[in-house]
């Protein structure tokens, strides 16, 4: 059995002679009985979570169990002898000393121990007034605190560097769509400054098709005029063989026939 015990506590003090009876009775009941000054050790005091003194607890086979009975020399004998601890609840797991939260919470004691030794060192042998020290604890604190932020924020900037790369992504797809807004204005202008220059060509064909109808009709008004000039042409010279043919009626008759067979046989 183990007692947490501080040398400035009462009720510490006036257990001190009951402890050591029972701690001489100890071998004859096949006990191991011992005590710890939280103050010299508060690492261990954490461990057991000693937020009153004196606290006691019985240990067998690794289960820890507090003791809640009388504080004489006979309850403490009895309690072992006859076997009473058998009927106490044991501590639960996660508060087991051995645990991983009893592990962190005697850091946390031994860190308030540490800060109790530099308390008393600025205010006892630096002769630093009480509110002195709290003012250094502040501005150690805000420190402590502005690091371990900046450290954290670099160690998180380093693990999970996504958002540089969205950002990157986001400068990126800015970048392209100003690029398709641009080319989509370009597109835009250009059909006018084609449509302007269609407009030319298909005025500069209309033009070329109204030459090119213009001189088709001016060539079929030369082919009429030059049949009509062949046919006077013709005629003329039909009435000149009429007339130099000879006066004899048969002669007449057969150049009338080569006459009408020709008009027959022409266009």
């Amino acid at each position: 059995m183990v007692q947490f015990y501080a040398p400035w506590c009462s009720a510490c003090q006036r257990l001190e002679s009951t402890w050591e009876n029972f701690a001489k009775e100890s071998e004859l009941l096949d006990l191991a009985v011992g005590k710890v000054d939280v103050t010299e050790e508060p690492g261990l005091s954490g461990r057991f979570f000693v937020t009153t003194l004196p606290t006691i607890y019985h240990a067998k086979d690794g289960v820890f169990r507090r003791y809640h009975g009388s504080r004489t020399v006979e309850d403490l004998q009895g309690y072992i002898l006859e076997r009473k601890w058998e009927a106490v609840e044991p501590v639960a797991g996660w508060k087991s000393p051995s645990s991983i939260m009893m592990n962190g919470m005697a850091g946390l004691f031994r860190l308030s121990g540490w800060i109790r030794q530099i308390h008393s060192y600025f205010t006892d042998t630096l002769g630093i007034h009480i509110w002195g020290s709290y003012a250094i604890f502040i501005l150690a604190t805000l420190l402590i605190g502005l690091t371990l932020g900046l450290i954290l924020v670099l160690i998180s900037d380093c693990l999970c560097p996504a958002k540089s790369r969205y950002r990157d992504e986001t400068s990126v797809e800015v970048t392209e769509k100003e690029n398709v807004e641009q080319t989509t204005g370009e597109e835009q202008e250009d059909p006018e400054e084609l449509s302007a220059d269609e407009l030319e060509e298909a005025e500069n064909e209309k033009k070329d098709l109204s030459d090119g109808e213009d001189g088709a009709h001016s060539s079929t008004d030369g082919s009429e005029e030059d049949s009509a000039v062949d046919e006077g042409s013709g005629t003329e010279e039909i009435e000149d063989i009429s007339e130099q043919l000879p006066a004899d009626p048969e002669t007449q008759s057969s150049v009338r026939q080569r006459k009408i067979q020709e008009a027959d046989s022409g266009p």
